[in-house]
């Protein structure tokens, strides 16, 4: 099909509607179900900074060292690899946990995730990770890196 070929009586084809829009009522569903899988950094830190965080805890599932280079203030360290009925054995059932890591290229988050939720845990996962939240200008605590890490470029280093 060309630029000019019809897809309808009156609308012409173009990439950004070759597949028809979700009826309104199917989009909402799906709209909502994704929010509830993920957290915007931008509401995380506004109920940082309010001191609002009660029924949500952030975990960051990177290494230990990761976690002591940078961090989001406030955040726990359980890396994705270490996440069992043992190191879970004493967290709060009632709280939602919000898993991050490196950035939207790392995996950790949604490992932890996995794992956190197959333990029978509510969990979401931090959109972009940390590289997303310091981008931004979010506080953090830590901002040293180890002499050999790979470090993306705002100076973050993925040890997942």
């Amino acid at each position: 099909m060309g630029k000019n070929t019809l897809v309808s009586d009156d609308l012409p084809m173009n990439n950004t509607l070759r597949f028809p829009a979700a009826d309104p009522a199917a989009a909402a569903a799906f709209f909502a179900a994704e929010l509830a899988f993920e957290a915007d950094p931008d509401d995380v830190v506004r109920d940082l900074l309010a001191g609002t965080t009660e029924g949500f805890r952030l975990v960051e599932t990177r290494s230990a060292e990761a976690f002591a280079r940078l961090r989001i203030p406030g955040a726990i360290n359980l890396p994705h690899w270490d996440v069992d009925e043992t190191t879970t054995a004493g967290w709060d059932r009632d709280l939602v946990y919000v898993c991050y890591c490196e950035s939207f290229e790392c995996n950790a988050a949604t490992k932890g995730a996995l794992k956190l939720s197959r333990l029978g845990f509510k969990v979401k996962r931090l959109a972009g990770g940390i590289t997303t939240w310091h981008a931004s200008g979010y506080p953090v605590e830590g901002g040293t890196v180890a002499a050999g890490a790979h470090v993306n470029p705002h100076g973050i280093a993925c040890d997942c």
